[in-house]
This record gives C-alpha cells, structure tokens and sequence, in this order.
C-alpha cells in the first residue's frame, strides 16, 4: 500500500494543532502520517505536538529555529518525505480551513494523477467567512496568474494538495525561494511544464477561527511578480 504524509507548517497554532491532528487521525487512513515543521512558535505548538507524539507513532515533528516562511516549511517537509520514501505527499493547512475529511478523495484521485488539487473554484466559489475585499484579491489572483502563465488550473493559489514523490523529486527545490500564494504558484507551474498530470477536486475553503491570519501585503506583492518570473525562465529554458 501506497505510503502517505501529510506536512503541516505552523507557526503559533497552539488553538488549533491538536484538533486537527486528531481529526486526521480519526480518518483511520492506513500508512498516513504527519509531519508537523514548527518555525519556533513561541507559543507552545512544538511542544503540544511532541506531547502527542509520544503515544502516535504516526506522528512527527521538525522544529525550525526561527520563522522563515511557508515555502521553506514546505520545502523541508517535501525533502523529508523524499529521504523517507513516501508515495504521496500533502499540504496542509493548520488552521482547519482545510478539511480533513477530504483526505480519502484526494488519495482516490491520486491513483490516476500526479498532482491533485483542492479546488476553491471549480465549481462555483466555495469559500466561507472571507471578507469580499479578500475574495475578490484571491480570484482576481487566480485569474491574472492564468492569463500570463497559460496555467490550466482554477485555483492557482490553493494550498490544500497532493503530490507524487515523483513529481517533488523532479523539481530543484534549491532553486525555490517564493512563500505564500507564489509559492503555490511556483509548484504548480513548475509541475505542470514537467508534464505531470493535474486534477482539481472541489473543496470548501473555510476561513480559519482561532488564531491569526498569516496573509499581508508582501505576499501579495511576490505572487504578482512570480509569475512573470516563471514566464521569463520558462521562455529561456532555465525554468528546473
């Protein structure tokens, strides 16, 4: 049987960690673990989850010594489930506005793709408690993502996904150094000129309720000029 991590990126999630690590574990996925990267969260969350590490041998973490950001969370997380052979791996986001119980969809479509990707936008808009102001960033994000790189995906920002080991292993992650929605971008795009197959699922987005939100300005400035990046490597040959 395919073998299964989950990489959980937190910084200051101590409201929410523990709930959501028993909700994944409550799926009874077998050769599903989790892999907790902490950027030193100063509020306790390393310390929660390697309390519940101790009794589940499904779960693990990886302490950073500082905040650096979610693509080196992601980055740390994918080359560990690499040097560790898992088949198949997840992001995830620790807040709960990703669905644990959307895990066994995922894992389905997996058997057919190479990167699976929790869609806010393929059928309609299904995102709960956003304000409009960021609702309207978000799909004008996706929208103009789209049009200047030619990316076949409805929700080029999602951070809710799966990818093959394979698909990790062809990508230079030295060469990765975006965060945030750029981040997601980056993968995707870089996914997609290797010739991995890509599907969306639908998903329901919803806003986090405990904690705070890790968006801000500069995130939204580096996925504007991300994509002309990509564009420009993918045009030289210079894109891996």
């Amino acid at each position: 049987m395919k073998r299964s991590l989950i990489v959980i990126p937190t910084f200051n999630e101590s409201e929410n960690i523990e709930k959501l690590i028993d909700r994944i574990l409550f799926q009874g996925i077998k050769n599903l673990d989790i892999l907790v990267v902490d950027d030193n969260s100063p509020d306790g969350t390393a310390e929660i989850v390697e309390g519940i590490a101790q009794h589940e041998p499904n779960v693990y973490l990886l302490k950073r010594p500082g905040k650096q950001g979610l693509g080196t969370a992601y980055v740390t997380g994918f080359k560990y489930a690499i040097q560790h052979g898992y088949d198949y791996i997840f992001e995830m986001d620790a807040d709960f506005s990703h669905d644990p119980d959307e895990i066994p969809n995922f894992l389905a479509k997996m058997e057919e793709y190479d990167l699976v990707i929790g869609s806010r936008y393929i059928v309609g808009v299904n995102v709960i408690n956003w304000p409009l102001s960021r609702l309207i960033l978000s799909l004008g994000a996706n929208k103009y993502t789209s049009i200047i790189t030619g990316l076949p995906i409805k929700d080029c920002t999602g951070g809710y996904k799966c990818f093959r080991r394979e698909v990790l292993e062809k990508i230079d992650f030295d060469k990765i150094s975006s965060d945030g929605y750029s981040f997601q971008i980056e993968m995707n795009f870089k996914a997609w000129k290797l010739g991995f197959r890509i599907h969306e699922i639908p998903i329901v987005f919803t806003d986090r309720i405990a904690g705070t939100s890790k968006m801000n300005k500069k995130i939204v400035r580096e996925a504007i000029s991300m994509v002309w990046k990509l564009k420009f490597l993918s045009l030289v040959g210079r894109l891996n």
